[in-house]
């Protein structure tokens, strides 16, 4: 007769069991590592908020400077509250780009325990250099690339002429400004992590320096189309983001032959060795 715990069905409960205490234990980690990342997004918030005003004042550099040039004194709009609110989105915005070292080293605490010590090497400089490059397309967009697009706006002011008697004059909300500046930051802070992307994926194999040397071109136009749609609707932006985004993928694409190459030479040494 056959005993009840030799079963398939008693055996699968014991495979649940086995596997109950570390799905517990992972779940425990992940909670540990949200709250951490959490709070770090909380403490970011209260000093970029503590901080808003000042903060915002060096946001709006670039259009005093463009509008001054003009002979006009620079004003922003706002309505009630809206200044307030922009300075809210403002400090969350601040405080998750301040928090965001924190995070990224949370992910990859909680990550670690399931990599080779080689695997472990391989990111950690990639995840230190996250935050780098970020701050990196901050800086173009805010020394570079705001002059521009702030001078393009203060360009299609027009006098009013004989005719029409209309006179075309920029008003500047600050939700408006903020929104752009942010906006503009943002997409580019993010589209500057493309190295780091493409290079993993191909550490973990799933993209060849040929592979994407091959489809460069159907790269370019996906490019253009994704900078169109994270950019204001004028064409300077537009072409920055994407002229920066195809200057990242080439940058992409050397760092994914160099890895390549050195994941080669590792697996000869390796072979050598067990020769």
């Amino acid at each position: 007769m056959t005993k009840l715990d030799d079963t398939p069905e008693a055996d699968n409960e014991d495979d649940l069991q086995a596997s109950a205490a570390p799905l517990l234990d992972h779940l425990t980690e992940l909670r540990t590592r949200l709250i951490y990342s959490v709070a770090a997004i909380i403490v970011g918030f209260a000093i970029c908020f503590a901080f808003s005003v000042p903060l915002y004042e060096f946001l709006v550099i670039p259009f005093k400077n463009a509008v001054a040039a003009t002979g006009v004194e620079p004003t922003l709009y706002f309505a009630p509250l809206e200044f307030f609110f922009t300075r809210v989105k403002l400090a969350a915005l601040g405080g998750i780009a301040l928090a965001f070292p924190m995070v990224a080293y949370q992910l990859y605490q909680f990550v670690a325990p399931g990599l080779y010590k080689r695997e472990r090497n391989a990111a950690l400089p990639f995840i230190m250099a996250m935050p780098f490059l970020f701050a990196l397309g901050a800086a173009l967009v805010y020394f570079v690339l705001m002059p521009f697009v702030m001078q393009f706006a203060v360009g299609m002011e027009r006098d009013a002429v004989e005719g029409s008697g209309v006179s075309i004059e920029l008003l500047t909300r600050v939700g408006d400004y903020l929104a752009l500046v942010t906006t503009l930051i943002m997409a580019f802070g993010f589209a500057f992590q493309l190295p780091v992307f493409l290079t993993l994926l191909a550490r973990a194999g799933l993209v060849t320096a040929d592979m994407l040397t091959q489809n460069r071109k159907f790269a370019i136009v996906g490019i253009f189309i994704v900078a169109a749609f994270l950019t204001p609707p004028d064409p300077v932006s537009q072409l920055v983001l994407g002229g920066a985004i195809i200057a990242l993928y080439e940058v992409s694409v050397l760092s994914v032959r160099l890895a390549e190459r050195k994941a080669r030479k590792g697996l000869e040494e390796a072979e050598e060795a067990s020769a």
